[in-house]
């Protein structure tokens, strides 16, 4: 079984930033997804990369404030924060699948198959 290991998360200001990192237990190709979960709120899915060939996809409540990164020799992901609002506050879960195409990542958590612990990111204004 893959382990997603999940850091960076922690306390900011309005307008500051954060880099969270997923790092898996072993090397593979993977459809990666990070998603995030307000209290009172669904959890819903902010962006994602698949490791093949860096393709990307971003909501558009985070895209042009996030950025989605890998260090393949590392097994690591990484998602760049920035110009982050307080609207942006929630416990962020890094999600992965193996997969050998971009146009077969799945989109829904439901069809994620490892996860992350989850770390917790409060934006204060």
């Amino acid at each position: 079984q893959v382990q997603l290991v999940e850091s960076g998360g922690g306390s900011v200001q309005a307008g500051g930033s954060l880099r969270l990192s997923c790092a898996a237990s072993e090397y593979n190709t993977y459809c990666i997804a990070w998603f995030r979960q307000a209290p009172g709120k669904e959890r819903e899915r902010v962006a994602g990369i698949f490791t093949g060939d860096g393709t990307t996809y971003y909501d558009d409540s985070v895209k042009g404030r996030f950025i989605v990164s890998l260090d393949n020799a590392k097994n690591t992901a990484y998602l760049q924060m920035n110009s982050l609002k307080s609207e942006d506050s929630a416990t962020y879960f890094c999600a992965a699948i193996k997969n050998m195409y971009a146009e077969n990542c799945p989109r829904q958590e439901a069809d994620f198959r490892y996860w992350g612990q989850g770390t917790q990111v409060t934006v204060s204004s």
